[in-house]
Parts: structure tokens; sequence; C-alpha cells
């Protein structure tokens, strides 16, 4: 019952990666693949109609957590209530930049909201990155079970090399998506600097998993199996140059899926059965056994969370499917 919690949990978030990762990608990489008023406005477009709907996943996560592990929820917000909160405004200003640009008819404005747009994407990408690389690295728990470091602690250097890592890949996820969902200049220029950014995530991919084996080499010894992850992942970087070089943007999202997907399931395996993973790593952490509530408890907010998770995807497939199409910007 406690795994499936955590497989649960897992895949909520591995969602919202997936779907508002395009969303976000698009956003960041948007200054290098728009150069007017009008192709910003039709990147925006774009994601328009999904990024609302994307973020309930992330809600949904933040729900589950919550309810299976309620214990994890009010430790990681004793440690990371400072990021959360910067979470949340980057978040507002991202929703007001999308909901209040065509609203104004001068430029400026339509300045001002496209860098709070870009900025505000691009910040929220590094933070979730910064604050995956800690829970990989692990975080100082006092007896209690409750986050005993500082501020300055998260910003290790190899939390933020993550959150760099982490930029390039969703950049590169949503430039797959623009080049699938824009037709015009911007999807042409997507295409060159795709090609660019594949080096700089093939350079960081291998950076941080040499990294992470040294960090968690000791922890994982018992799982020899999560030595082989980086297999799939190469594969699935490979296939996104090989698809987009042939020019199948469908492929290649699909394969920029494929390379997320695989390095969520290492960061999982590698945290398994921690929710929050101890510093030192042999110091264990909080474990799926020692944050759930009571078994009566668990299986009932288990089926409650199946339950609300079906509805977010019939909605996910629903949107997908009555949105579909591209976008043309002006020449």
């Amino acid at each position: 019952m406690n795994a499936a919690g955590f497989a649960l949990l897992a895949l909520m978030i591995g969602a919202y990666v997936l779907l508002d990762g395009y969303d976000l990608g698009v956003a960041a990489i948007a200054p290098l693949t728009t150069r007017t008023p009008a192709e910003r406005a039709a990147a925006m477009s774009a994601i328009g109609p999904f990024w609302n709907g994307n973020e309930v996943w992330l809600i949904a996560a933040g729900g589950a957590l919550f309810a299976l592990f309620p214990k994890a929820y009010a430790s990681a917000f004793s440690g990371f209530y400072l990021p959360f909160v910067a979470v949340l405004w980057l978040l507002m200003f991202r929703g007001l930049a999308l909901e209040l640009r065509n609203h104004f008819k001068n430029e400026l404005w339509h300045t001002f909201w496209d860098s709070a747009f870009f900025a505000s994407s691009a910040a929220l990408i590094v933070l979730f990155g910064v604050a995956l690389g800690n829970l990989l690295r692990g975080v100082p728990l006092d007896r209690r079970g409750y986050f005993s470091g500082t501020f300055a602690f998260l910003l290790n250097p190899y939390a933020v090399g993550v959150g760099i890592f982490a930029l390039f890949a969703l950049a590169q996820h949503g430039l797959t998506f623009l080049t699938l969902r824009v037709d015009g200049p911007p999807a042409r220029r997507a295409r060159r600097v795709q090609s660019i950014v594949w080096w700089f995530v093939l350079l960081a991919y291998l950076l941080v998993t040499v990294a992470t084996f040294v960090l968690r080499a000791g922890s994982v010894h018992h799982a020899a199996w999560l030595a082989f992850l980086p297999l799939p992942s190469l594969l699935a970087l490979g296939a996104v140059r090989f698809f987009a070089a042939r020019g199948e943007e469908r492929g290649a999202f699909v394969a920029s899926a494929a390379f997320l997907a695989s390095l969520l399931l290492a960061a999982a395996g590698t945290m398994f059965p921690y929710l929050l993973p101890a510093y030192p790593a042999r110091a264990g952490g909080l474990s799926i056994y020692d944050a759930a509530p009571s078994p009566s408890a668990l299986a009932t907010t288990l089926t409650v969370t199946i339950v609300g998770l079906c509805a977010v995807v019939a909605y996910t497939i629903f949107t997908a499917g009555r949105m579909a199409g591209k976008i043309r910007a002006p020449e």
C-alpha cells in the first residue's frame, strides 16, 4: 500500500513535468525563437489552451502528498517554505502575463508581460530543478524528521547544477512542442535552436548523472538495476536528435517526453523508499513507511486520489483532443 502511494505520487509529478514542462519550456526559450509581438503572441497561443489544465497536476500532486504522506508534507514545508513561496509568486506572474497581455493595446505593456512570462517560466524551471537536486542529494533532518538546515544549504552546487540541467531539458521539450504546434518563423527558428540546445542537454545530463552516482553510490548499492537507467535516457535523447533531423515533429516530441520520463523514473528509483532522503545519505531519511497514516486511512486516501486522478486524466485527454492543430505565425 505504501509503495503504491509512492508510485502514484511519482506518476502525478511525472505527468506535471511532461505536460507543464513544454509550457514552461516554450516560454523559457521564446526570446530565442520569437522576434515580433505577433510571433510572441503565437507562441503564447500555442500553450494557451493547455497551461491552466496542466498546472492542475501540480496541485493534485500536492494534495496527494498531504493525503498520502502528511508527515512528509509537513517536513517538506518546514525546509522548503521560502522556495514554495517563490514558486507561488512565479506561478502568479506567469498566469497574469498569459491572461492580461491581450487586454492592453500598448506595446510597452505587451513587452512587460512578455518579459514577465519568459522570466517567471525560466525561474520556475530552475527552482523545480534545484528542489529535485536537493531531494536526490538529501537534506539535513532532525530526529523528528523536520528540516534542520538553512536556505543557503539548498543552494549547493549539485542542486544548482540539476536546476541548470532542468532548464536545458525543458527548453528542448518546449522547442519540440513549438515545432509541433506552430507554423512560420518561430517554428523554423525553434528547429535551429533545438539542434544547438541538444548538445547542452547531453553535456549537462552526463555531468549530472556522474555527480548523482558519486553522491548516492552508498545508498543505491542494493539496487544494481539503477546503474542501467542512464541507457534508456541516452536512447531517448538520441531519438530526439534523430527525429528532429528528419523533420518528424511528433516523433521528436514523444522522444523528448520519453527522455524526461526516464529521468524521473531514475530519480524515483534512486530515492525509494524515501520521500525526504537525509543528508548525509547514511542517515536514512523520512521513508514512505514513516510518513504514512494508518493503513485504513492510507487505503481510503489512496482510493480517493485514484478517483480524482481519473478525472484529471479525462480532462487532459479531452482538452488535447479539442485543441489539436497548428497555429500559424505571421511571416
